[in-house]
């Protein structure tokens, strides 16, 4: 088990989830959470979710009186962890979950109608951390897509720190007009001895080279 809440809390950790912060929620409650939620864009609102954990109350007044009692739909599992933090919550006396169970008695809450209230407390502040880290993984992913360059895909390397278009290495006119060459120019003597050398050599597809080959062989 000590292995396991180990593994919990460092998945937990990895996921940048912060439901850690609300005060009774341990790794094990955050994990098991993330796992069953998953998307928490399918809830539209606290009501909703509040719903789905079973936190919400169902109203069973009659006539003037009105009364609330505990919800028996929902995740039976949520509802259990929301109400184990809502305990250990009321343990702390010197905490903000028991100032605001002490509140509600003071307002005339029976004890359980005071635990109710708390645990929809906790629902609203899970739901409201489970968003914030929906909305702050899509903008890192959109961050990450985007890129450096502003356009999806564009990365900067440090072999090429920008991405200045180079020079082509064909030339861009297809045209049968001379290029520049690249090649060094000659000097005067060198093409001299090329010329001289270049007359020397026979051609074959020549009557006169034709003839010089007959002649040399």
């Amino acid at each position: 088990m000590a292995q396991t809440k180990k593994k919990l809390a460092a998945a937990v950790k990895a996921s940048g989830s912060t439901l850690t912060e609300v005060f009774g929620v341990g790794p094990v409650i955050a994990a098991i959470t993330l796992a069953e939620v998953q998307d928490v864009s399918r809830f539209p609102g606290r009501d909703h979710f509040a719903a789905y954990d079973g936190t919400a109350p169902i109203e069973v007044s009659s006539g003037k009186r009105k009364v609330h009692r505990l919800s028996r739909r929902g995740n039976r599992g949520s509802t259990t962890r929301v109400h184990m933090a809502a305990i250990t919550q009321i343990r702390h006396r010197h905490g903000d979950g028991r100032a605001y169970y002490d509140k509600k008695l003071a307002e005339g809450k029976t004890p359980k109608e005071a635990l109710r209230a708390l645990k929809r407390r906790i629902s609203d502040a899970l739901y409201r951390h489970l968003r914030a880290d929906a909305r702050r993984a899509a903008a890192t992913a959109a961050a990450q897509l985007a890129g450096p360059g502003g356009q999806p895909g564009t990365t900067l390397s440090p072999a090429r720190p920008d991405c200045t278009p180079r020079r082509p290495a064909l030339r861009q006119s297809h045209s049968r007009a001379r290029a520049h060459t690249t090649t060094p120019a000659l000097p005067l003597s060198q093409k001299a001895q090329l010329t001289s050398l270049r007359k020397d050599v026979p051609n074959p597809l020549t009557q006169r080279g034709f003839d010089m080959y007959r002649e040399r062989s």
